[in-house]
């Protein structure tokens, strides 16, 4: 299978820049800079007028993926709201103290987005043995995992997400990510030999003084660059395993 690249963004600009640079699908987010939060509703409609596939992250604060029965209700409220929206579906995650994927918290979130397509996030890399934890991803319903194979880039975690493929024997798509670039992104698909491979693909936009002065915003703001999908796309078909 041609190795897809799914681009995460925390922007309505980039949802154009997802399209005319050939990415195959959207992990539509906000606040990427905290690994991803919970889109605005405004942003859902948006990205559901793109011709690509859009995944929704469902996480209602940053921190740990340990979830109260009050967060539980928020994330439940906004999965109806990505169906409302017309996406194509859900990124989910939820681990116990115990830093174990909370069976029966995934179990209701996955009901409760039925249809729509399910990746489990990256909460699966905190666990102590995310290759075994393939096993109950697929039980419990999803058809994605995004990992880093439990390193904190899926270039040193290359040899997990290859267990973790190995482990899923086609079951579910393996997803890498965190830290795939132009430059690695031929080295990672051919080591791991993931489907899929999940990148921003962004360039900075510097923000003026003022900005930051007001705490307003950071140094910088990112956004998707077609340019930077095309060229991390093409790298990553020419490291397809033989």
């Amino acid at each position: 299978m041609t190795v897809r690249l799914e681009v995460c963004i925390d922007d309505v600009l980039s949802l154009d820049a997802c399209a005319i640079g050939g990415a195959d699908r959207i992990e539509l987010c906000s606040a990427l800079d905290l690994g991803g939060l919970t889109p605005s509703p405004g942003l859902m409609a948006a990205a559901a007028k793109s011709p690509l596939p859009a995944r929704a992250m469902i996480r209602p604060r940053a921190g740990d993926f340990c979830f109260s029965e009050a967060e539980v209700g928020v994330m439940l409220a906004d999965i109806a709201a990505v169906r409302a929206a017309g996406l194509a579906g859900v990124v989910l995650g939820a681990t116990t103290a115990m830093n174990e994927l909370d069976r029966s918290m995934l179990a209701r979130l996955v009901a409760a987005a039925g249809d729509l397509g399910k990746t489990l996030h990256r909460a699966i890399d905190l666990l102590p043995d995310p290759v075994a934890a393939v096993d109950l991803a697929v039980e419990l319903g999803f058809d994605c995992i995004l990992t880093s194979g439990g390193a904190l880039t899926a270039e040193a975690g290359a040899a997990a997400i290859a267990a973790m493929v190995e482990r899923a024997a086609g079951r579910i798509n393996i997803m890498a990510g965190s830290g795939v670039r132009t430059e690695n992104a031929a080295a990672i698909r051919r080591l791991t030999h993931a489907d899929w491979l999940h990148s921003s693909c962004s360039r900075a936009i510097a923000n003026g003084t003022e900005i930051r002065r007001f705490g307003f915003g950071p140094a910088e703001r990112r956004l998707a660059d077609p340019n930077r999908i095309r060229a991390l796309k093409a790298a990553a078909i020419s490291g397809e395993p033989s």
